[in-house]
């Protein structure tokens, strides 16, 4: 067999796999079972005559073929959609732009931007969807999202190892903060020192805590009150004195009342960046304004 003689079906699925970096994820958002996608892919493999993914315990990694493989899929995917529109009379879908985003973006930076980008170029359409910065970068190695706004911790590296390397542009640089009830004795003070932290009840989300709601800098076991994957109900449980999280400066604006957001002082700065991360090459116009106008939301909300 030849590669030319993979299926549609084939290059779907591993497309899914690619951008989920799982068999399980992508079975279930596809509705077929693990064992079906695995079948797929095996197919696919075959008709390459080399192996397209690693498995790994935490998931599956593309192999140099696959990372070939991928890009040419999407684009056949791509223009196999686009035949479908135009067969079923269907507008040529030019102006929307598929943008992707990590959580706390979205209660700041986002709306705002698509407000300002609707004001200006109202023919373009923003289709938006929430992931990891993780998952986001596999989506953008996958085509299925244009641009994303993504995350990224000292010492900033890359988003990933792979070829050709993403284009990457600094939005904003910010120092991360601490969320406490307003009448949590770490309140009274303009600033919270770091071996202050030692001994609270903190709210995280679900994974590592020291990602996802400890202060990174802690020196000790954290002793994690609760869990909330959004951010929304982390704060809210702030405010009902449940405990205390870390949050990024960005937030400080749409906390509710009952919260304090305070700087930390004494131990490594804990800076974090947001990105707007594509694959290199000419941007569609489309594209650029929608970046423009994320570049320009930043620097109204400095």
């Amino acid at each position: 067999m030849a590669l030319g003689d993979a299926s549609l079906v084939a290059l779907r699925v591993f497309r899914e796999v690619a951008e989920r970096g799982s068999l399980t994820a992508a079975a279930a958002a596809l509705g077929y079972t693990q064992s079906a996608a695995s079948r797929q892919i095996a197919a696919l493999e075959r008709s390459a005559g080399v192996p397209l993914l690693e498995r790994r315990h935490d998931g599956v990694r593309l192999t140099a073929a696959g990372r070939l493989v991928l890009r040419r899929a999407a684009v056949v995917v791509d223009q196999v959609d686009a035949g479908a529109r135009e067969l079923a009379g269907l507008p040529e879908d030019v102006s929307t732009v598929r943008l992707g985003w990590f959580a706390t973006a979205g209660a700041w930076l986002l709306p705002q931007a698509l407000t300002a980008l609707a004001r200006t170029h109202p023919s373009i359409t923003v289709v938006t969807r929430e992931g990891s910065t993780p998952a986001l970068v596999r989506a953008l190695r996958a085509g299925t999202v244009d641009i994303a706004l993504i995350s990224a911790a000292p010492p900033f590296r890359a988003p990933d190892d792979e070829i050709p390397a993403l284009e990457v542009d600094t939005l904003v640089e910010r120092s991360l903060r601490v969320a406490v009830p307003s009448a949590h004795p770490l309140a009274r003070n303009d600033f919270i020192d770091v071996e202050d932290l030692r001994g609270q009840r903190w709210i995280a989300g679900p994974g590592d805590p020291w990602v996802m709601g400890v202060w990174p800098g802690l020196d000790e076991r954290p002793v994690v009150a609760h869990t909330a994957r959004d951010w929304l109900a982390k704060v809210q449980l702030v405010a009902a004195g449940l405990g205390i999280t870390t949050i990024p400066t960005s937030l400080s604006e749409v906390v509710p009342a009952g919260v304090r957001i305070l700087p930390v002082r004494g131990g490594p700065a804990e800076q974090r960046r947001v990105l707007l991360a594509r694959l290199p090459g000419p941007l569609p116009e489309p594209v650029a304004r929608l970046a423009a106008a994320l570049r320009a939301a930043v620097l109204e909300t400095d």
